[in-house]
């Protein structure tokens, strides 16, 4: 099911956001869901670079590792 959102944007702000969507032969509506789906997308993701990083890291996978036993033995407070 669809909602309707009301969304008030500064003058400069909607005339840059409506060239956007027409370069993109979009509506402005679809350009504005479609740019905070991606948006989010990235923000909720990490990047090869950061995996790398990550991985590389071996204090945290032992935190990591500690954590998930913790968790399996239902040891601890867990917050949603």
């Amino acid at each position: 099911m669809s909602r309707t959102v009301t969304l008030r944007l500064p003058d400069d702000v909607h005339k840059k956001l409506r060239t956007l969507a027409e370069r993109d032969h979009r509506t402005l509506s679809n350009f504005i869901e479609t740019a905070t789906l991606r948006y989010v997308e990235q923000s909720q993701f990490v990047d090869e670079f950061e995996m790398e990083e990550l991985s590389d890291n071996a204090e945290l996978e032992k935190s990591l590792r500690r954590g998930h036993q913790d968790m399996k033995g239902r040891k601890g407070k867990f917050v949603e």
